[in-house]
């Protein structure tokens, strides 16, 4: 019940990357035949990305992760206006929040609901704002941001600096590590100009992953070297990852919807559970707006720590929060943005299903809870 940490490879993906760590181990970037046969696969890979994405293939950049892809983003821009100023919502990830804390920053509160108000997200943009970066989906509860509507609220702002003369760039970065398997992606539809997508979190390899960077967008590279990833990202292609990412991004697509919906009816049955069996208990983040495979809930009084290991002992593993940060005493910053103190956030619990999970895992899971909370 941790799938949001991570995702076991599937193993069609393990099939199709088995060739490129014996027989296909060469560099990409040599001349000879076997080489440039490795870069044709390559060029494949990044196309059928691009194609899922409705992106062009040049604007793929293949990263070792999520934390990567993150990283080169806020980095990438923000080094090029250092004096510039960027905005991220109180509850990104720590690989958006960490690279930001270098720059003059500002963030945008949540709601209860753990939703970005997008009139105060407008009204903080200034004529030297450059960066905006809005997680697509929590990975501690599950919360889905209005990214569609902060785009075109960012394309009308750009529009009014055109007519003051303010050649600045505004540019929207989403992290949608958590929304692969049940969001739609498509960048042209979501108005994004840079998205982040991490393999690890779909069944395919860890330290996989792409930056989309939409054409036009100016970016630094954060790795200098050989020059590949179009310069963006320096160093030999690690080719089993990329192709391994692309297969568990066609898989990650093409079930999105059968999948999404199997989920719905899992999570509902969750929710009827716990308020059955668990009455105590309270749902964090938003029920309308959410992953469908995230249940997230504070049992007040109640040690989440103990919890987790009485619930491992019993063979189910569950989290507290993001899994990198667990070996942090600290309270999650995600809860506390969305109004919970220390106490409230120190009783809670995430559950995240995955494609293994049924209806008798879900009745086992709140009957466990159950007895151990009563």
């Amino acid at each position: 019940m941790d799938y949001a940490a991570a995702t076991p490879l599937d193993p069609d993906v393990l099939k199709v990357m088995k060739p490129y760590y014996s027989e296909a181990f060469y560099n990409p970037s040599a001349l000879y035949i076997g080489a440039k046969n490795i870069h044709n696969d390559i060029s494949e890979a990044r196309a059928s990305v691009a194609n899922r994405l409705g992106a062009r293939s040049s604007e793929i950049i293949f990263v070792a992760g999520g934390t990567e892809a993150n990283n080169l983003a806020i980095h990438g821009v923000m080094d090029i206006y250092p004096t510039a100023h960027l905005i991220v919502s109180a509850i990104e990830h720590e690989s958006i929040l960490r690279p930001a804390g270098h720059y003059s920053g500002t963030q945008v509160l949540v709601g209860e609901d753990g939703r970005v108000a997008l009139d105060d997200l407008v009204s903080k943009i200034d004529e030297n704002t450059v960066l905006v970066s809005v997680m697509y989906a929590n990975n501690e509860i599950g919360t889905i941001q209005p990214i569609r509507q902060i785009s075109g609220q960012i394309a009308q702002i750009r529009q009014q600096r055109k007519k003051a003369d303010n050649s600045l760039p505004l540019y929207l970065h989403v992290d949608a590590c958590q929304a692969p398997l049940y969001l739609d992606l498509h960048v042209a539809r979501l108005g994004v100009d840079m998205m982040t997508i991490n393999g690890g979190k779909m069944y395919g390899p860890k330290q996989s992953g792409v930056l989309y960077i939409r054409t036009g967008v100016q970016i630094r590279a954060q790795t200098t070297g050989g020059g590949q990833e179009f310069g963006i990202r320096s160093g030999t292609e690690n080719v089993p990852s990329i192709i391994g990412f692309s297969k568990a991004f066609d898989n990650a697509c093409e079930r999105r919807s059968k999948e999404s919906e199997r989920m719905v009816t899992l999570q509902t049955l969750f929710f009827d559970l716990i308020s059955k069996q668990l009455p105590t208990a309270i749902v964090n983040g938003s029920r309308k707006y959410r992953l469908p495979n995230n249940v997230h809930i504070t049992i007040p009084g109640m040690d989440n720590e103990r919890l987790v290991m009485a619930l491992d002992e019993v063979g189910i593993q569950v989290a507290v929060g993001s899994a990198c940060s667990a070996s942090s005493d600290e309270p999650s910053h995600v809860l506390n943005a969305i109004g919970l103190d220390d106490a409230a956030a120190q009783s809670s619990l995430r559950f995240t299903m995955g494609k293994t999970t049924d209806e008798q895992s879900i009745r086992r899971v709140v009957d466990e809870l159950a007895r151990l909370v009563v």
